[in-house]
Formats: structure tokens, C-alpha cells, sequence
């Protein structure tokens, strides 16, 4: 029987070595496929990458050290039900391969926001990015955030080193390792935190079921018995894990939040054409969607170890990495924890610095005016004070404490994203112009009427309360604001030229 006796399993020495033989890989990677590099290729990863590639990038991009610890830590109170979101996910993914990838390549974006210019004019261009901005910065200092904490408890604390110098350190390695390759790096960093990520979660799977002293079939058998193998809600309208709640939410949360995110989206728009990225796209989610199983699958037997060794943890968020490194599992299982867990976070964080990088510098800055020199000059410092400002984020995040982080991340994207979806939409579904100076009115309005809705829907919709949903609620606000404020133009005729 493995020992509770809440002493770290996994040695300094072992931390250290695994965290520096990891950042010395990732460093190799960038320095590899960053020769060369330019603007085009810091921006677009000069649309040379294979979709395979881009397929195993892309599954990497979508899930972070947050969705590490967070996905197999939900399963005690949602059970299996993020399955529902995911076959949203999987409609979704559609959408955005047979809809949006090839308006992209139509139109050639370098960001995607530069279609709301072309559609509605300057105001509603810089309007969607600023969206895009602070949900994603936010979001990506989180999930950093996170996992720092993780790195702060295990190794940081024996040494007295203070969580300020913590997420410095880690904010320098990730500027580091973007600063010159941008997309291209990206990529392939993506791809290898992919592998890695996999490998960590069959590993550490498989030393669980050893330990609880359990085969496959019977492991198997054990998540099917409990009461953690849910997976369809069906029953209670009312409950925020009702099935079709959830359902449409992963359809509109996987389009906002991929096709409609420079930084999800950058990585399959690196690929050498249209058709390349559409299967691309449609390969990642297969891959997703088993890889998500295995993380629910991980869940339920990480909580029936707990249960069998009277394990208590405070969250669920801290219950993978309390077993793996202090429970008395076997050392390797630690390691293969903070393997994964790092990889998912340098990766992710790299992911989201350059796409906002090239939001701010092309979208909000404009920096496609510029000389190739000045624009250069433009994108190195962006990408510092980004760097700067995401860690400043993680920093009040420390100072305020976040729980429920996976929840927290999506129920802020159904805010921040609505209006762009709405705009989006409304731009892809008619012909009417809008009057620009007001889009900004909007985009804040509709969120704002969301949260006083969802705030107050258990009142005034007979006990209903809103999920991850309130981002359709949002979106159509969005458009019926584009609605009032729009107009036929008999004289427009450009449609088919960018839709």
C-alpha cells in the first residue's frame, strides 16, 4: 500500500533536472526552426507547415497545464459530462474547417480580424481585437498562473524563492524562446508538448492502475461501475450539465474560441493550403476527443486511489499532482506529472505571446503600414511588454486566489468572445453596413446585459441557471445591436469578394 504520509515522493534534484532537460529541449526546437526567421514567418510560419504537423499542433494548442490538472481534478462534481461539450466541439471544428478556413484563405489574413475590417471598417477591426486581447491575455496569464503555483509548492518554497520570482522566470523562458521564430517555433513546440502530453497521461495512467493493484479490464471496469462514468445529462433541464446546455455551448465556445482566436487558429493557418487545413483541422479533433477521454478516464482513477488511501484534497484541481508526487507513487509517476504539466504550460503561454503579439502589432498598431525594419523594430517590443503584462496578470491572480479554473477560463470566454462571434456572423449572414462608431457600445453592452441575466436568471426564468451557454445569449445581443445600427447599401457589392 503506498504511504500518505504527505512527503514529496519526487527528490529537488529530480524536479530540477526534469523542468532544466525540458527547457533545453524546447530551446533546441525554437532555435531549430526559428532560422531564418522574419516578419512572415514570426506572423504566419511562412505557410509552409505539413497538416500532419498542424493536426498534432493543434491538439497541443488546445489544451494547456490548466486542462492537465483541471479536466481529471472536475471529475468528482461534473463526472464525464465534459464529453457532451466536446461532441459540440466536434460540430464546431466543422464549421470552422468548411466555413471560416476558407474565408482565411480567401482573403489571406495574417490576423483574422483584418475580415471585420474589410466587412465593417477600422472601428470594428480594432473592436475584435481588443476582445481578442484581453480574453486571451487574461486567459493565458491563468493558465500560467496555475501551474506556477504547482511549480511554487513543489519547488520554489524549499528554497524561499518568492512567487513573483517564480512566474519571472517563467515569463523570460517564453519570451526567450518566441522572441525570434514566432509561428514557426510555435508549431513545433506545440507538437512536441503534444507527444509528451500523451505519453504523461498513458504513463501516469498505467502506474495507477498498477498501484491500486488492478489490470486493464478490471481498471476498466472500475470507471464503469462508478459513479464517476457519467457522461450523458439528460434529465434536469435546470442543471448546468443538462446535455444540450452543454452541447450547444462546446459548438459556439469551439468557434469563438478557435475559429475566431488568432492563437488557436495561427497554427493550422500555417499550412500550405486551404484543403491542408481543413484536414487538418477535422484530424486534431478525433485526436482530441480521445486524448480528453483518456484525461476523464485518469480522473476516476485518480479519485478511486484517493478513496481507497482516504486521500483528501482541498480542490480538484490539486488532486492529480498531490498524488502523483506526495501520495507514496512511485517517483517516476511525479516526474512524468511535472513533464506534462510543463509542457503544456511553456507551450501554451509561447502559443498565446505571439498570437497577441500579432493581434496588437497588425490589429491595434497597424503595423502592417510600416517598413520591414520598423515593423521588426515594432514586434520586439510588443512582444516584451506583453510578456511583462502577462506576468503582472499572474501576479494579481496570486494575490487574489482563482479556483475552478477550467470554469472560470470558459464562463470569461462567453463574455469576451460573444460580441466577436456576433460580429462575425452577422458580418458572414448579410449584406447591411453597420455605422462603425457604435460597434464599441455594443461590444460592451452585450456582455454587460448577459451578467446581469445570468446573474438574476434563477429569479426570473423559473430557477434556470445559465452555463457556458450565456455565450449564444451573448452573440445574438451582439447582432441585434449590429442590426439596429446597420443599413442597405444598395452600392455595396464586395460580398462576394471577401465572404
Amino acid at each position: 500500500m503506498p504511504s500518505n504520509d504527505n512527503q514529496a515522493t519526487v527528490s529537488t534534484l529530480a524536479i530540477i533536472l526534469t523542468i532544466a532537460s525540458y527547457i533545453a529541449l524546447l530551446f533546441v526546437v525554437a532555435w531549430r526552426s526559428s532560422r531564418r526567421s522574419d516578419n512572415a514567418t514570426f506572423f504566419t510560419g511562412g505557410r509552409t507547415t505539413h497538416r500532419i504537423v498542424a493536426a498534432v499542433a493543434m491538439v497541443g494548442a488546445a489544451m494547456s497545464g490548466v486542462t492537465y490538472i483541471s479536466v481529471p481534478g472536475s471529475v468528482a462534481t461534473d463526472a464525464f459530462s465534459y464529453l457532451q461539450t466536446t461532441l459540440g466541439f466536434l460540430v464546431g471544428y466543422m464549421v470552422i474547417a468548411y466555413l471560416l478556413i476558407p474565408l482565411y484563405y480567401r482573403i489571406g489574413v495574417v490576423s483574422l480580424y483584418e475580415y471585420l475590417d474589410r466587412r465593417f471598417g477600422v472601428t470594428s477591426h480594432r473592436t475584435g481585437a481588443w476582445l481578442f486581447f484581453v480574453s486571451k491575455i487574461a486567459s493565458a496569464s491563468l493558465r500560467a498562473y496555475v501551474v506556477c503555483v504547482v511549480l511554487q509548492g513543489l519547488l520554489f518554497d524549499r528554497y524561499n524563492i518568492p512567487f513573483e520570482l517564480n512566474a519571472a522566470i517563467m515569463m523570460a523562458l517564453v519570451w526567450l524562446y518566441t522572441r525570434r521564430g514566432g509561428v514557426r517555433s510555435v508549431v513545433w513546440v506545440e507538437m512536441l508538448k503534444t507527444v509528451l502530453m500523451i505519453c504523461s497521461i498513458i504513463l501516469c495512467t498505467m502506474l495507477v492502475i498498477e498501484s491500486l493493484g488492478m489490470n486493464l479490464g478490471e481498471a476498466i471496469d472500475a470507471i464503469a461501475e462508478s459513479s464517476y462514468s457519467q457522461v450523458l445529462f439528460c434529465d434536469n433541464p435546470l442543471d448546468r450539465r443538462y446535455f444540450w446546455k452543454q452541447f450547444i455551448a462546446g459548438i459556439f465556445l469551439v468557434v469563438a474560441m478557435t475559429g475566431l482566436d488568432q492563437d488557436m487558429m495561427q497554427t493550422i493557418l500555417s499550412c500550405r493550403s486551404q484543403r491542408d487545413a481543413q484536414r487538418g483541422m477535422m484530424q486534431s479533433i478525433a485526436i482530441q476527443i480521445v486524448v480528453i477521454t483518456l484525461f476523464l478516464s485518469l480522473g476516476a482513477l485518480l479519485y478511486i486511489y484517493a478513496e481507497r488511501y482516504a486521500i483528501v484534497v482541498d480542490r480538484g484541481d490539486d488532486l492529480f499532482g498531490y498524488i502523483a508526487t506526495r501520495s507514496g507513487m512511485p517517483a517516476i509517476a511525479g516526474i512524468l506529472f511535472l513533464l506534462g504539466l510543463v509542457a503544456s504550460t511553456y507551450s501554451s503561454a509561447g502559443s498565446a505571446l505571439t498570437a497577441l503579439t500579432t493581434s496588437f502589432t497588425l490589429d491595434i498598431l497597424q503595423g502592417a503600414k510600416r517598413d520591414a525594419e520598423s515593423l521588426l523594430r515594432l514586434r520586439r517590443g510588443v512582444h516584451t511588454l506583453i510578456a511583462i503584462a502577462m506576468w503582472l496578470i499572474m501576479l494579481i491572480f496570486n494575490a487574489t486566489s482563482s479556483s475552478g479554473v477550467i470554469t472560470l477560463i470558459f464562463t470569461m470566454a462567453s463574455y469576451t468572445y460573444g460580441p466577436l462571434l456576433g460580429m462575425f456572423a452577422f458580418g458572414l449572414a448579410t449584406r447591411r453596413k453597420v455605422r462603425g462608431r457604435y460597434i464599441p457600445i455594443i461590444a460592451i453592452l452585450s456582455p454587460a446585459i448577459c451578467y446581469v441575466v445570468a446573474s438574476n436568471s434563477t429569479v426570473w426564468l423559473w430557477g434556470y441557471s445559465f452555463s457556458y451557454e450565456i455565450i449564444v445569449l451573448n452573440a445574438l445581443l451582439s447582432i441585434l445591436g449590429l442590426w439596429i445600427i446597420s443599413y442597405n447599401d444598395t452600392t455595396y457589392r464586395d460580398r462576394e469578394r471577401i465572404v
